[in-house]
């Protein structure tokens, strides 16, 4: 009684952000105890499948942590672990007392750790590899073990870094036997390519230092907390400040700032990309590659530089309040230094949002909408968001007399609920759309209640393995109303469960410990209407087409620690009325691929593609990697002519976005690398006959009398 009452407290504070717990108060003043205090409490009251703090537990949580920070064991030696696994089966207790014993002392023999590789590679990497010699590198994690002396843990980095000079060696070598001839070649000698390739290594080894510098303490905590979240399931998950705000800004594909994508090398932070339709873009005076110095705020006087700052610390800096300025003092290419003022504004960001292409084949008009993920501002959510955009690119396709739409959830990972619910409810007339279950509580059916359909005709609904959570509710429900042909892999993802965001902050009374960060946890699964889960099994396409993917496993199935499979009742609810020949129209799709020469060679590719990701062991010796390499090339030039694929049908931008295209090249570069995709994409192709077929049932021809 006491865990329902908690799940229903827990509910009702999802509800209503603004409300907090009232029946256990929060206010350590440590911020590191009062964060695994609120996290264990979620844990144990809310999750949908909570776990005892036991010594098996404790166990998970010490080898989920010691492999999240040191997965090559590069770091750690034999003896360290000796003294952690110390505390291996007392995790659960330390986590209870909320006590950090165990992650000081590993924290700080990492940081040890880390500061000793850099000598080791630093020395390595001074000197030149012997190609000539018969040895190999293991590069299986799990077929490793922790060495025992400095002197195997040179060895180790040695073979590493020989692998990857040698990749990097082999490739200059190359290059300059493809040069020769030319009027503009430089010839180098062998050993002069040898120390590019070592100085290469050593170069992007330095970048990666410089991010794992920067990483503070509180980084490296937020690795332990979700070792300690993720032993409950995959997909609960604990967000540090910064991280919920890059989650935020792409479950609604906006945020406010000046609408560029910053990198930092070495300890320079850089433009790389000025957002299309930002502010900084529309200013036109940011460029990419400028390097920026110092950040000042309209309201002060004196700037901050950002030289060796985080990249996330400088970020924060940067963005702020629509209607604000923020002025950088920017290095550009040519070395000159200035100021410059930019506005901030509300920056879209475009690749999150639907898209929508007119197709012409023959005499018909079919549309594609592509939908990235389930979007919605949970801040706003009478803002834009999934299911307003493809309705709203819908009606545009049905002034422009569609005759059929392909719904293309091809990597789409999930989003909101609620869109998803709102976007099945656009092809049916009402119904349920997906069931919702609780631990402890009755079945909630979430259903469409509009008794409008926005489109009524032949649908096809494209998936991948990458189609998870939101995106196979929608499969799944449009699969069991008929309303719909599934086609693409085998399966999806096959992520079954239902997570909610508590922003910790919100828990806490009178809160001085700084931004508390958000947890995600599991509280439901969710199940199709006819009762069955999709959780391992994902949604079956009615129509399998074999991708790059098809013999690696890539879903949920590959996850440590899913929750299981199962079913409840069914929901009442009709099959579609207007497709009779169901199965006749799957089955000609099916032979048509059966038939096709370009479907056998993806099949082929992908078995080449599962034997090349499997490989684990690695010849040094130039000769031998040489010989490997050309295989791999001879093989891999049988699938060439896959790239040549083109379909004859037209793919065009609705009329309203031209004249938008005409004022933004970006967007206009986008929209035509885009189309000339959709017209090399087998599968678009494949759903667009599939469409016609659809289109001649819904007419009420016969089609079993036709030919592929």
């Amino acid at each position: 009684m006491k865990r329902n009452l908690n799940i229903f407290l827990l509910t009702f504070l999802l509800s209503f952000a603004s409300c907090s717990f009232t029946t256990k108060t929060f206010d350590n003043p440590d911020k590191e105890k009062l964060l695994l205090q609120l996290v264990t409490y979620l844990l144990e009251e809310g999750h949908f499948q909570p776990k005892d703090f036991n010594d098996n537990f404790s166990k998970d949580v010490y080898n989920r942590f010691i492999n999240r920070i040191d997965p090559y064991k590069h770091y750690f030696y034999q003896a360290d672990i000796e003294r952690f696994s110390k505390f291996e089966i007392d995790l659960d207790d330390q986590i209870k007392n909320l006590d950090f014993k165990f992650f000081n002392i590993v924290y700080e023999k990492l940081i040890q750790r880390i500061e000793e590789s850099k000598d080791i590679y630093n020395k390595l990497l001074g000197l030149p590899f012997d190609y000539s010699i018969e040895e190999t590198y293991q590069s299986e994690p799990k077929n490793l073990v922790f060495v025992n002396s400095k002197k195997q843990m040179i060895e180790r980095w040695r073979k590493q870094l020989k692998l990857t000079t040698l990749s990097n060696y082999h490739d200059l070598v190359s290059n300059e036997k493809s040069n020769k001839g030319g009027s503009d070649s430089i010839f180098k000698s062998k050993k002069e390519l040898e120390i590019d390739s070592r100085t290469s290594t050593l170069k992007n080894l330095q970048e990666s230092a410089v991010y794992i510098d920067d990483l503070r303490r509180d980084d490296w905590l937020s690795i332990y907390i979700n070792s300690i979240a993720e032993s409950f399931d995959p997909h609960t998950y604990y967000f540090a400040a910064q991280d919920k705000e890059r989650f935020d800004t792409s479950m609604s594909g906006k945020y406010e700032g000046i609408g560029a994508r910053l990198q930092k090398r070495m300890n320079e932070i850089s433009i790389t990309e000025l957002i299309s339709g930002g502010s900084a873009w529309r200013q036109n005076k940011l460029e990419v590659g400028d390097v920026i110095l110092k950040v000042r705020q309209e309201d002060e006087n004196e700037p901050v530089s950002v030289v060796g700052m985080r990249l996330d610390d400088a970020v924060k800096l940067i963005k702020g309040p629509k209607g604000t300025n923020v002025i950088l003092t920017l290095k550009r290419v040519d070395g000159v230094i200035l100021d410059l003022v930019i506005p901030r504004d509300e920056i879209e960001l475009e690749e999150t949002y639907a898209k929508t292409s007119i197709v012409k084949k023959g005499t018909y008009k079919f549309g594609v909408i592509n939908l990235p993920k389930f979007y919605i501002d949970f801040e706003d959510i009478r803002s834009r968001n999934a299911a307003s955009d493809v309705k709203k690119e819908i009606q545009r396709l049905k002034s422009e007399d569609m005759d059929g739409l392909i719904l293309d959830l091809r990597n789409n990972g999930g989003g909101s609920l609620k869109t998803v619910v709102d976007i099945g409810g656009l092809f049916i007339k009402d119904g349920p759309i997906v069931q919702v279950q609780s631990t402890g509580s009755e079945r909630k059916i979430l259903s469409d209640r509009d008794s409008s359909i926005i489109w009524d005709g032949p649908l096809v609904i494209l998936v991948n393995e990458f189609s998870a959570s939101a995106s196979e509710i929608l499969a799944a429900a449009m699969q069991d109303y008929k309303r719909a042909i599934i086609i693409g892999s085998k399966q999806t993802y096959g992520k079954g469960t239902v997570q909610n965001i508590i922003d910790l902050n919100k828990m806490v009374h009178n809160n001085t410990n700084g931004d508390m960060g958000a947890f995600k946890f599991t509280t439901q699964k969710y199940y199709r209407i006819n009762g069955g889960s999709t959780q391992l099994e994902g949604v079956k396409s009615d129509v399998v087409i074999p991708d790059r993917y098809s013999y690696i496993d890539m879903g949920e199935n590959s996850q440590e620690n899913p929750l299981p499979w199962d079913e409840i009742q069914s929901a009442k609810y009709s099959i579609f009325e207007n497709l009779i020949n169901y199965e006749l129209i799957i089955n000609r799709s099916q032979s048509r691929i059966l038939n096709k020469s370009e479907i056998k060679l993806i099949n082929e590719n992908a078995k080449w593609i599962k034997k090349v990701r499997s490989k684990d062991l690695y010849s040094l010796k130039y000769d031998v990697y040489d010989d490997e390499l050309k295989l791999n090339n001879e093989e891999s030039k049988r699938f060439e002519s896959l790239s040549d694929y083109s379909s004859n049908s037209l793919f065009e931008s609705l009329p309203y976005e031209l004249p938008l295209m005409e004022k933004d090249s970006v967007l206009k570069k986008n929209r035509e690398r885009w189309h000339e995709t959709l017209k090399q994409d087998i599968y678009i192709d494949e759903a667009l006959n599939v469409l016609k077929d659809l289109i001649m049932n819904f007419n009420g021809y016969d089609i079993s009398i036709l030919e592929n």
